[in-house]
């Protein structure tokens, strides 16, 4: 398996889905596992649902500015997997700048890949603070539209 290091390495246009209708943080987390539960490297999705909740349950991962991180090293996968969804109307994430969130950028790794997993967070985190690029997520079209701005 090809070791994920960035946001484009994470995502394919099958791992993208725009303007879905939620209402709540548990229904986007939803609709992100969803997306990346028939991969091959999905051993548990239920049991990845509830890691990627219970993890949120400990931090919320509302980094601000509409954008929230979801992830999880689990026991659930075999490999890293990961998702982006934007919402139809932002949703209560308990950001920490609390404003609702309108783009989730969701992964799980491992338990094992501890620093990998770490890594990737930064990368995520790095691509998304350039200037405009969660605005051009959010607002995306398509699929199609979302991995062309991820370059």
């Amino acid at each position: 398996m090809q070791t994920v290091r960035s946001l484009s390495d994470l995502l394919t246009p099958a791992r993208v889905a725009v303007h879905v209708e939620a209402t709540t943080k548990a229904e986007a987390l939803a609709a992100a596992v969803a997306l990346v539960a028939g991969d091959e490297a999905v051993r548990d999705a239920a049991r990845l649902a509830a890691d990627v909740e219970a993890r949120e349950s400990v931090l919320s991962t509302g980094v601000g500015e509409g954008l929230a991180l979801p992830h999880a090293r689990t026991s659930a996968v075999t490999a890293t997997v990961g998702a982006l969804v934007t919402l139809a109307t932002p949703v209560d994430w308990d950001a920490i700048d609390g404003a609702p969130v309108d783009l989730v950028v969701f992964f799980a790794g491992p338990e094992n890949e501890r620093g990998a997993h770490i890594r990737l967070l930064a990368a995520i985190s790095k691509t998304l603070s350039k200037p405009g690029c969660r605005r051009e997520l959010a607002e995306a079209a398509s699929a199609t539209d979302v991995m062309e701005t991820l370059g």
